[in-house]
């Protein structure tokens, strides 16, 4: 439990708010850094705290603009100002986001909190941060997002989307040599294998943070999709069931994979999230990646390929599964300004603003009312989310942090280590629990 990647956490907090930041580098702690400009000081004001800064006029960043639309409009009605803190490491040296976020939500520094799902549950369980459910918007979330950000029966985060992990396909390649999109394990496998033949050196770019999306779509399909989901979780947490046992076929799938040569598991242990990968498939020298949903919509990123690009769900014995990771933003239980700070959430997470939020991002909303319009390529992606076929990549009602534990396990494959070593370690942090 002490090694969780806030690393990759950092990243996936990126790729919700700086769709054109995707690594952990850049600004330092920026205090009081105003987002609507200034204010009369009379005006009551609320602390924020987050890994990005304040919108340039300049910036091509629609996910950040879309989020400061909201901010403005929170500003506009309850007649207060937001104030935004920010950090992201600068190097692996540095302390990251996340334990900084942890430290200031200890100390009460701020009010609200923009958290990554290991955080979320850290604090959760602390009882540092608030219970939401009394929210109005709270009211309107889908069941995914109630059912990863509720410890100890209290709703302690609400996000502005739902990120959605999917396998990214360049479908004029698979076209080339009469492929159908993979649904299920051996059908990628024998995707990877045609490729192979013909020349193509790594059908699947990889980087060392998100390979454990594929392994959570095989670990995890049945458990979320199969019935009995909160029995089957009990038994988890009452140590009568075994992570390890759901791990094990994603792992042994993944590490075939690697033996033969369909993933460089070298070169992915050396990459940063599309920085080292996204080059490669955007060049179609490779045909898969792996990404969320943001990146389909960003230019700078996967948003305006030379090809068909589909983005559909990890495979599964349950076909194509989309990976859920949480997000969420969160209130300090100890906030020196508690009650404007639920206030402004109330807003910025109302279906009103969602919509706005989820019009500008073409992402797929926490309300049930709100509905996305999404480019052709995520279609495949959304129609499983809307189906109800999933897999959560973080549970709060997991006694075991997902997300950033089989990040870490995966990274040791990537370095060498056997499947029966990986397990090993999920049976050591179980016991620890």
């Amino acid at each position: 439990m002490k090694k969780w990647n806030r690393r990759a956490a950092a990243l996936l907090l990126l790729g919700v708010l700086l769709c054109t930041a995707l690594t952990a580098c850049g600004q330092k702690e920026n205090e009081d850094k105003n987002l609507a400009g200034g204010r009369e000081e009379a005006r009551s004001t609320v602390y924020l705290f987050g890994p990005m800064e304040k919108s340039n006029p300049d910036a091509k960043n629609v996910a950040r603009n879309a989020f400061d639309m909201t901010v403005m409009k929170a500003e506009e009605e309850l007649n207060l100002t937001m104030e935004y803190r920010t950090y992201t490491a600068e190097n692996y040296q540095e302390k990251t986001y996340d334990d900084v976020l942890v430290d200031r939500v200890r100390s009460h520094m701020d009010d609200l909190y923009l958290m990554n799902p290991d955080s979320i549950k850290l604090l959760g369980e602390e009882g540092q941060l608030a219970d939401l459910s009394d929210l109005d918007s709270a009211k309107n979330l889908r069941e995914v997002v109630k059912t990863a950000n509720t410890i100890d029966g209290k709703l302690v985060a609400i996000p502005q989307e739902v990120v959605v992990y999917g396998l990214f396909i360049n479908k004029d390649m698979f076209d080339q040599y009469g492929l159908p999109l993979p649904e299920k394990p051996e059908d990628l496998m024998e995707c990877c294998r045609v490729f192979k033949e013909n020349g193509i050196e790594t059908p699947i770019g990889a980087n060392r943070w998100w390979l454990e999306t594929i392994v959570f779509a095989q670990a995890y399909a049945d458990l979320y999709n199969g019935g009995d989901t909160e029995a089957k979780i009990e038994a988890l947490n009452n140590k009568e069931a075994k992570y390890s046992d759901y791990m094990r076929p994603g792992f042994e799938y993944l590490k075939e994979m690697i033996d033969k040569g369909y993933i460089d598991a070298e070169t992915a242990y050396t990459y940063e999230a599309i920085e080292g990968e996204g080059p490669d498939f955007l060049a179609q020298k490779t045909p898969i990646v792996m990404a969320y949903w943001g990146a389909a919509n960003t230019e700078t990123v996967y948003g305006n390929p030379d090809f068909n690009l589909q983005v559909i769900g990890f495979p599964s014995d349950y076909g194509p599964m989309p990976v859920v990771p949480m997000t969420g933003y969160g209130i300090s239980a100890e906030a020196e300004h508690f009650e404007d700070a639920k206030k402004v959430l109330d807003i910025i997470t109302s279906d009103e603003c969602l919509k706005m939020y989820s019009d500008i991002n073409h992402v797929i909303s926490p309300s049930v009312n709100v509905e996305v319009e999404c480019i052709d390529a995520l279609k495949p992606l959304n129609d499983r989310v809307n189906e109800g076929v999933y897999v959560l990549g973080s549970n709060a009602n997991m006694d075991l942090e997902q997300w950033g534990n089989t990040c870490l396990i995966v990274r040791e494959l990537l370095n060498g280590a056997s499947v029966d070593e990986c397990m090993a370690e999920f049976d050591r942090l179980q016991e620890e629990l």
